[in-house]
């Protein structure tokens, strides 16, 4: 990153991987004179001073920041968004980057959003909204059986079930409003159409009405190879995508424009970056679900290729200056595979030493970013379902993933668990094979 004559503070709210990410992009910009993260993890702790407040303590937060008087506050992950921290620290003076309580709700909310997306004529999965058992199974029966059902609040990733027949369907919904499976998150439930395509990630930065694109991304949400197994917060990802086009490209950037608009239209601006999670289907791209922050873990790919400054770029959002957010994407791939505990994203053990950090970061074109882990008695050791992103980037997809994957071979730890197949799909099509 380039010098300046005034350098900054800053506070990344988080600690996982995302955070991880977003530290390691910041660490490298001469603007940077500070950084801050609460709570963090074991690796964010060798880039940065880490405090012990969590993420979703509004208030907590809200003294830690009147503490250290930074210069811009970075919101990781979406709750505390959704409950308006990024509200509170703009109203103590302080930039903040991420989009206030109201556009949160994209995220906080799959039926505000699904209302969203009806009124801005925004292609979609046909969809209902129910608080009811009956009428929530006669929709899935005339869908045909097949649905994805949706926890209507944040559910840390795990709230969609994508049922293939109408028994687990009904399951699905009986989980939500009777069984308490999500607790208030589940005491509405979102009942989609099974749409079938590729599955993308579209990340843009957006301020005063102007969007900025980041690039695509795919990631992969189930625990097994082949898509086999339960929903998690993402097993690894990649970037940039070669089956997309350029008109699919467009397509995308015109729906995150309407999105937008859409929003300003109804009185709400929105600042910070937005996810759009997209299908794209024969009829061409749908969105799926909205986001309020950077994915994760999509952020593990998307902050390794960018070749500008990420701290500018944030700074330009936060402070209302799109017109200084230029984004420059390196030609390189990247691929990040999540290593995790054992028997995730069901129970598992935490407090498992970690062997072969560092020899993991000495794989050319590797870096490992820390999901979910604490020190212990002088050791890293697991605290976390999703304990590590280890990201190898490249002049091709193939090359990204080798990498990737040489250095997930140099780490173990009791239980660990990866995929297998994260992006070799896409290797083989980049390499034309």
């Amino acid at each position: 990153c380039p010098s300046s004559e005034r350098r900054v503070r800053v506070l990344v709210v988080g600690g996982g991987g995302r955070e991880h990410a977003l530290t390691w992009g910041l660490a490298r910009c001469s603007l940077v004179s500070e950084l801050h993260v609460a709570p963090g993890n074991a690796g964010i702790a060798q880039l940065a001073t880490c405090h012990d407040v969590a993420a979703d303590d509004v208030e907590q937060m809200v003294k830690l920041v009147d503490q250290l008087t930074p210069d811009l506050v970075v919101v990781g992950p979406e709750a505390p968004l959704v409950a308006g921290l990024a509200d509170r620290v703009r109203e103590m003076g302080v930039p903040a980057f991420g989009p206030g309580a109201d556009a949160a709700r994209l995220e906080g909310s799959k039926a505000w959003s699904k209302h969203v997306m009806e009124a801005g004529d925004i292609p979609t999965a046909r969809s209902g909204t129910f608080t009811e058992v009956a009428p929530a199974v006669e929709f899935v029966r005339e869908l045909g059986g097949r649905a994805v059902v949706k926890a209507d609040g944040l559910a840390a990733g795990k709230g969609v079930t994508v049922a293939m027949a109408s028994s687990a369907a009904e399951q699905a919904i009986r989980d939500c409003l009777e069984g308490g499976a999500f607790g208030e998150a589940g005491e509405t439930v979102v009942v989609e159409e099974l749409l079938e395509g590729p599955e993308v990630s579209s990340f843009a930065l957006v301020a005063g009405g102007r969007v900025v694109p980041l690039g695509l991304s795919q990631d992969f949400k189930r625990i097994g190879d082949g898509d086999a197994g339960p929903n998690t917060g993402g097993m690894g990802a990649y970037s940039p995508l070669p089956f997309v086009d350029q008109a699919t490209e467009g397509s995308i950037e015109t729906i995150v424009d309407r999105t937008v608009a859409t929003l300003k239209s109804m009185g709400i601006g929105y600042s910070g970056v937005l996810y759009t999670g997209l299908m794209l289907t024969a009829d061409g791209p749908k969105v799926l679900e909205y986001n309020c922050r950077f994915g994760d873990p999509e952020t593990e790919v998307i902050v390794p290729r960018l070749a500008g400054d990420l701290a500018n770029l944030l700074m330009a959002v936060a402070t209302d200056r799109p017109g200084e957010a230029e984004v420059v994407m390196s030609a390189d791939a990247a691929v990040t595979v999540v290593v995790a505990s054992g028997g995730y994203p069901g129970s598992y053990q935490t407090g498992v030493p970690i062997d072969g950090l560092d020899a993991a970061a000495q794989v050319p074109g590797a870096m490992v970013f820390h999901a979910g882990t604490a020190q212990a008695d002088g050791r890293v050791v697991t605290a976390g379902g999703r304990v590590l992103s280890v990201t190898g980037t490249g002049a091709s997809i193939g090359e990204a993933r080798d990498h990737a994957y040489a250095a997930v071979a140099r780490v173990s730890f009791e239980g660990m668990t990866t995929r297998t197949d994260i992006a070799q799909a896409a290797a083989t099509h980049r390499e034309g094979t």
